[in-house]
C-alpha cells in the first residue's frame, strides 16, 4: 500500500488527541512495543497502518501463544495473512484464547482443516461480475469491490479469495467500466462501496470514486461498507468527514461482532460520523463461540443502539474454505432471533439471513409465528407463545 500523505500532513487532518481524553485514547504504553508511541502517532491512522503487526515475533509482546495459534501463525502467509492494527490488537486479552477480539484476529490451525462442503467463493461473487471489480445479483444495486485491503483481517473472511496485500486500489479503468456499466443499466439505483475495506484508501482516491457514481443520475441510494470505527476508529478524520459530506446522503455499513469492540474511541468514532449526518448501520456475522449465544447478541445490539448504530443484519457465516470452526447450526440464529424478538424494542432485532450458496442472494431466516392459515383465518403464536386468531374483513 503506498500512502503518499507525509506523516506531517497526515496529522493536520486528525480528530486533535487534545480533544480526546486519555481514557478515550486508550492505555497503549503498557505494551513495550508500543512504550514510546506518541498519542499524536497513535492517533495518525496512516501510522496505525504501517505499523500493523504482520509477524509472529511482533504477536508475541501481545499474547501467549497456544498450540492452535502457534500452528496457525505458521500457515499465515500470501491471502489473509496475518494483520492486525495496533489499536485492534491492544484490545486482545494476553491470557485468554478465547477474547473475541483475539479470536477473529488471529490465525489458528483451524483454518487448515477444510470441509468438504465449503467454497473459495460461496456468494458466487465471481460469477455474478459483469465487469472486474463489479458484482451485479439483485436487479437495482450492485456492490462495487474498490480495494482488496482492510485495517485487520478478520480470519472469518468471506472474500478471502482475494483480501490480501497484493492490491490496494482497484484499477481506474476497472472503476470507470463499472461506472459505465451502471449507467448503462437504467434499473441500478443503489451501490454499495465495499472490498477490502474502503477507508483504506486515501481521501482524494475514496472521492474520485465517489464523485464518479455521483455523476449517475439514477443512483438514488449510496453505501459504504467498512470497519474502520472498530478495527481503526483513528481513521475517522475531520478531512474524511468534510468530503464525504459532499456527496451527502451516504449510509455507512459497520460490521460489528461483539459488545468488546464498542470501546470508548470507537463510540467517539461514530458519533463523529452520526454527527455529521451519516446513517449508520450494522452488519453482524454468527460466530461459534464468539456471539453465538443469545444475552451476548443482545448486548451488543443494545450497545450498538447506544452508539446511535441501528442493527441491520445478523449473517449465517458463510461456508467459505478454512471457516468451518467458525459456524454454528442455523437452527442457533433462529433461537436468537427467538429470544429478542419480543423481550427487547424492535429497533434492536435485526434480520437473520443465510446467504444462499452458489449465489442465492440473503433470505430471512426466523422463527416462525405463523401456525395455520384457512380461508380468511390466520392464526399466529406471539412471542410468549400464547395463540391469536386474526379474520379478514368480507370481500365484497
Amino acid at each position: 500500500m503506498a500512502l503518499t500523505n507525509s506523516v506531517v500532513e497526515a496529522q493536520k487532518n486528525l480528530i486533535d488527541p487534545a480533544v480526546l481524553k486519555k481514557s478515550v485514547i486508550g492505555d497503549y504504553h503498557r505494551i513495550d512495543l508500543w512504550k514510546d508511541v506518541s498519542e499524536l502517532d497513535w492517533e495518525d491512522w496512516c501510522w496505525q497502518v504501517k505499523n500493523r503487526i504482520h509477524t509472529k515475533e511482533e504477536l508475541a509482546h501481545l499474547i501467549k501463544f497456544t498450540p492452535e495459534e502457534e500452528e496457525g501463525l505458521k500457515k499465515s502467509h500470501g491471502r489473509l495473512s496475518l494483520a492486525i492494527t495496533p489499536y485492534w490488537a491492544n484490545l486482545m486479552d494476553q491470557d485468554d484464547p478465547n477474547c473475541p477480539i483475539r479470536r477473529q484476529a488471529v490465525p489458528t490451525i483451524h483454518e487448515s482443516n477444510v470441509s468438504p462442503h465449503e467454497m473459495i467463493d460461496p456468494c458466487a461473487e465471481d460469477r455474478d461480475s459483469p465487469v472486474p471489480g463489479l458484482v451485479h445479483r439483485y436487479p437495482d444495486r450492485v456492490l462495487l469491490l474498490a480495494t482488496e485491503m482492510c485495517f485487520s483481517y478478520c480470519r472469518h473472511c468471506t472474500r478471502r479469495r482475494m483480501v490480501g496485500e497484493n492490491k490496494n486500489i482497484l484499477d481506474i479503468k476497472n472503476i470507470d467500466k463499472a461506472i459505465e456499466y451502471i449507467r448503462s443499466d437504467k434499473k441500478i439505483r443503489d451501490v454499495l462501496i465495499s472490498g477490502g475495506d474502503p477507508f483504506m484508501l486515501e481521501d482524494d482516491v475514496l472521492e474520485e470514486i465517489i464523485k464518479k457514481l455521483r455523476s449517475v443520475s439514477q443512483i438514488e441510494f449510496l453505501r459504504i461498507g467498512t470497519r474502520a470505527p472498530v478495527t481503526l476508529p483513528q481513521r475517522i478524520t475531520n478531512s474524511l468527514v468534510t468530503m464525504l459530506k459532499k456527496y451527502a446522503p451516504i449510509w455507512i455499513s459497520v460490521h460489528f461482532n461483539h459488545p468488546k469492540e464498542i470501546t470508548k474511541r470507537c463510540k467517539f468514532a461514530c458519533d463523529v460520523l452520526a454527527d455529521n449526518g451519516f446513517p449508520l448501520g450494522s452488519q453482524t456475522v454468527l460466530l461459534k463461540g464468539i456471539n453465538d449465544r443469545p444475552y451476548i447478541m443482545k448486548k451488543l445490539m443494545h450497545e450498538l443502539l447506544e452508539i446511535r448504530v441501528r442493527p441491520y443484519y445478523i449473517y449465517q457465516c458463510d461456508p467459505v474454505k478454512g471457516t468451518a470452526h467458525f459456524r454454528t447450526p442455523i437452527s442457533v440464529g433462529i433461537n436468537i432471533i427467538e429470544k429478542m424478538r419480543g423481550h427487547t424494542s424492535g429497533y434492536a432485532v435485526p434480520v437473520y439471513v443465510v446467504d444462499a450458496p452458489g449465489g442465492g442472494g440473503k433470505i430471512p431466516v426466523g422463527p416462525n409465528y405463523l401456525i395455520s392459515e384457512a380461508k380468511d383465518r390466520y392464526t399466529f403464536r406471539n412471542y410468549k407463545k400464547k395463540i391469536y386468531t386474526y379474520i379478514e374483513a368480507d370481500k365484497e
